[in-house]
């Protein structure tokens, strides 16, 4: 995905980042019908296009969007097991943040509140709103083409029984 931007600003932004080994091994965890790389990749730069277009600081919304979700997880989650990582993600990602990569207060506010309305915790920052909604929108997207294959399938299969 990050080879798809042709924006020379953005890559070298996030470059420290995905240089990153550690970082990295965030694209074997599958996420939304895609992987978690690619997604956050996603939720990173078109963050980063809106608050560099209204004038905020999109310096800080692309390394917190391309964060957000800086946790590996195995693909073979019990139901209980994702819908406690639906909650317990943004603090995990923010803590692994902190920990890497030296984060400011505003992208682990950011990343800590990515998931509002879900957690309580609204962002303080309008980049972080941002960063929430766009999350929210790609993360629809991304199940929607999951899903638009699958009922794709399953037409051709109605179809051809019915012939």
């Amino acid at each position: 995905m990050i080879n798809n931007i042709d924006d020379k600003q953005y890559k070298m932004i996030v470059d420290y980042i995905m240089k990153d080994k550690e970082f990295n091994k965030i694209s074997s965890s599958f996420h939304h019908g895609t992987d978690r790389l690619t997604h956050s990749i996603k939720v990173s730069y078109y963050s980063y296009l809106i608050t560099k277009k209204l004038g905020l600081d999109y310096k800080t919304t692309a390394t917190a969007g391309l964060l957000h979700d800086f946790f590996v997880t195995s693909n073979d989650k019990t139901f209980k097991e994702s819908a406690s990582s639906l909650f317990n993600h943004a603090k995990i990602a923010a803590k692994n943040a902190v920990d890497k990569f030296e984060i400011s207060d505003k992208e682990k506010n950011i990343i800590e509140t990515h998931m509002f309305p879900l957690t309580l915790k609204p962002s303080k920052f309008i980049e972080g709103w941002i960063v929430s909604f766009v999350d929210k929108g790609v993360g629809i997207f991304e199940f929607g083409v999951k899903f638009r294959y699958a009922i794709t399938l399953w037409l051709i299969f109605v179809f051809n029984i019915m012939k």
